[in-house]
């Protein structure tokens, strides 16, 4: 197949979008993604936080994009993802569909496949995972499917890349063809109305983009945009006697009172009959798949558990292991960045801004970017391989001894990538009760943002073979204070009845690295985003408020008697003496101050509760701060530049615990607060979060600040 780069190839004369869509767990990214030249476009749905694929490549004299649409088991509009998909085939401006099919679980997989026939769009089918069927013994007519369903039905694997090409030349002669009538055939009752609807828009000459065989099954199915469209027409008075007739209809042939479910009879009926026509199992000795094997071990009833705790235990050991390595040369790189661009600045407080504000507060937050990745693609090759999903069933029975949903696991396992998708993916969550304890306890899993602040700590007083055990530790401890919470909760402000548990189990594959990388280099990008806005903001109002009023008389003195000293190393003490004065009396001190008894009994100075409140607006910030806080003058010498050495030095371990106990629990960062409070429906939530929060992370952390200094 003749695919190349745009450059490379300027005779593009046809464009062709493509709406990427199937069901979850049937490998749509991984397909398009094994395209070879194929670029990633990452970003946003409008006015919604989904992301939006979009792969771009070219093909003959063909310019393909092709949108990657969230995964849907069917027209349903339960999860924000699955009306993003609903709509987007409903009025999206795109050529054709191609909907790819888990070839192992075919009748499933053409729920979804049954709906798009009966819309007036181009469809192409991609019969994925035909290699694990092959394993199976499952073989698909796919010659037969395509002419009996009347759209093209094309063996493929994104795995081994077989009937790539096939697929993509499916679509450029279906997108050159004729649009043509799919053969998506109802039962007798339901075709009779459907061609009775037919006749009658056919008769008053009704104007619409789709075919009218398409509007009558929608208006059967009881389709709300079809409707709104319809109902201030003057065609709508004398339709409607004939839709209540024809639902009337429908039900009595079907025994049902409802017209979805009298239509889930009919795409089920219709998909038995093409599976039946067209797949063929052989049969095998009855031996266990590899799926069955592998989950034999890792959703053992006892040894499950343990298993999932050593994998978090590993992540977290890689997380600063390796992560910590290039930490060093990144803090090199940065000092030296800051010297250099200082010494072509001859203003003294336009210097101090870019370099002690800018620069070190977002040298601060990149510093941890190798920790993020390391994280970010654990977590990614864990979702990958559907082990997420066995770990949600495995944990189903524990999680309701703490009034939790068993569904609740997936938002709390995504809370410790970023809180703002997790407050999201609560929605699959049906019951309010259920829905709003999880979004209360999102926060105490610990989001990526936290762990910069984390890492900084443990490095800071503690050994790099303890640093990674103290990590998956201050983890664990957020989850388990997370349950205890949830019970807590459940017996007070959610009481109710728990509702049942179902959730599919895909089977194990290995993710490619390109879908990997894709990931990761997005969740990426994100953070260095932030780094490099708001947290720069942030940075430059940190550095204000901690070096103006300038207070010129105190200046003056100071450096006179340093001036007058010959003594080294009184010298270095009357400078570090000016900077603490400068920096107390300053605005930032002057906030610091106010709020310092508050914090007092938890062993914080200042500095420490003006890190805090500026992480309420983002806990990277939090790093930022401190680096503009400690980092300042000859805080830190030239032995001992990191922002980790100033940390040991100026902050008792039990103050430590407790700050961290405090970062681990308080009120999350105000993107994440302001999803919450939509996702929760009523602005009321969020004041409840912000005390709840508050007041737990208080009380933990006088504990902890107490129970250390016991110890210690």
């Amino acid at each position: 197949m003749n695919r190349v780069d745009a450059k490379a190839c300027p005779i593009i004369i046809n464009h062709i979008k493509v709406a990427l869509v199937g069901q979850p767990n049937v490998g749509k990214s991984m397909l398009i993604n094994s395209v070879s030249n194929a670029h990633l476009h990452v970003g946003n749905f409008s006015g919604v936080t989904v992301d939006k694929t979009e792969v771009l490549f070219n093909y003959k004299e063909y310019h393909f994009t092709v949108v990657d649409l969230p995964g849907t088991y069917a027209f349903t509009d339960y999860t924000i993802e699955e009306r993003v998909t609903h709509e987007y085939l409903c009025t999206g401006d795109y050529d054709i569909i191609i909907n790819v099919v888990d070839s192992t679980n075919l009748e499933k997989n053409l729920q979804l496949t049954s709906e798009l026939l009966t819309m007036s769009k181009q469809v192409v089918i991609a019969l994925n995972m035909i290699d694990e069927a092959e394993k199976e013994g499952i073989n698909i007519d796919a010659e037969y499917m395509s002419e009996l369903i009347g759209v093209p039905c094309i063996k493929v694997s994104a795995v081994t890349k077989e009937g790539i090409d096939k697929l993509i030349e499916a679509v450029t002669l279906k997108y050159e063809t004729a649009k043509s009538q799919t053969k998506l055939y109802f039962s007798e009752s339901v075709e009779e109305e459907i061609a009775q609807l037919v006749w009658y828009l056919d008769k008053h000459k009704f104007e619409s983009e789709n075919t009218y065989r398409n509007i009558a099954i929608n208006l059967l199915k009881g389709d709300k945009t079809t409707y709104a469209k319809l109902h201030d027409e003057p065609i709508w008075i004398e339709l409607q006697p004939i839709l209540i007739e024809a639902g009337k209809h429908i039900k009595l042939h079907h025994n049902s009172d409802d017209i979805k479910e009298a239509f889930a009879e009919e795409y089920a009926s219709f998909n038995r009959g093409v599976t039946a026509e067209v797949l063929n199992q052989k049969k095998q000795e009855e031996k266990r798949t590899l799926t069955e094997k592998i989950d034999s071990i890792l959703i053992h009833p006892v040894l499950g558990i343990p298993i999932f705790l050593f994998f978090m235990w590993s992540l977290f050991q890689l997380t600063f292991e390796i992560g910590n390595i290039p930490m060093e040369y990144i803090d090199i790189f940065f000092t030296w960045f800051g010297d250099t661009i200082g010494a072509t600045i001859a203003n003294d407080d336009i210097r101090s801004l870019v370099v002690d504000g800018v620069i070190a507060g977002v040298g601060a937050v990149v510093l941890f970017v190798p920790n993020i990745i390391i994280l970010f693609m654990g977590i990614a090759l864990l979702e990958g391989t559907g082990y997420m999903s066995r770990v949600a069933f495995l944990l189903d029975g524990f999680f309701h001894k703490f009034g939790l949903h068993g569904q609740s696991f997936i938002p709390l396992v995504t809370g410790f990538g970023c809180s703002i998708p997790a407050y999201m993916s609560a929605r699959i969550l049906k019951n309010d009760r259920d829905r709003l304890l999880t979004l209360f306890i999102i926060g105490f899993m610990s989001c990526g943002a936290r762990l910069p602040v984390y890492v900084l700590f443990a490095g800071a007083f503690f050994s790099p073979e303890m640093a990674g055990n103290i990590l998956f530790f201050i983890y664990v401890s957020g989850a388990i204070l997370g349950l205890i919470s949830a019970k807590i909760l459940k017996l007070t402000a959610f009481k109710g009845k728990d509702e049942p548990f179902v959730m599919e189990m895909p089977k194990y594959r290995l993710p490619t690295f390109k879908l990997i990388w894709h990931t990761v280099l997005t969740k990426t990008m994100m953070y260095l985003k932030k780094a490099g806005t708001y947290i720069a903001a942030a940075s430059m109002l940190i550095w204000f408020l901690s070096n103006y009023p300038h207070n010129i008389k105190l200046t003056q003195s100071y450096e006179t008697k340093i001036e007058q000293t010959k003594d080294i190393v009184l010298k270095e003490e009357l400078h570090n003496t000016l900077n603490e004065l400068e920096l107390e009396q300053s605005y930032l001190g002057v906030i610091g101050k106010f709020s310092e008894s508050i914090f007092t009994p938890l062993g914080f100075d200042w500095k420490m509760s003006v890190a805090l409140q500026a992480g309420l607006a983002a806990k990277e910030v939090v790093v930022s701060t401190l680096g503009v806080l400690y980092a300042l003058g000859n805080d830190v010498d030239q032995e001992n530049r990191s922002l980790m050495g100033a940390i040991s030095k100026n902050i008792s371990f039990p103050s430590a615990v407790a700050f961290i106990v405090v970062i681990m629990i308080y009120l999350p960062c105000l993107a994440a607060s302001i999803v919450f409070t939509r996702e929760a429906g009523h602005i009321k939530y969020f004041f409840y979060l912000f005390a709840f929060t508050s007041v737990v992370a208080y009380i933990m952390a006088f504990i902890a600040y107490t129970f250390t200094r016991f110890l210690f």
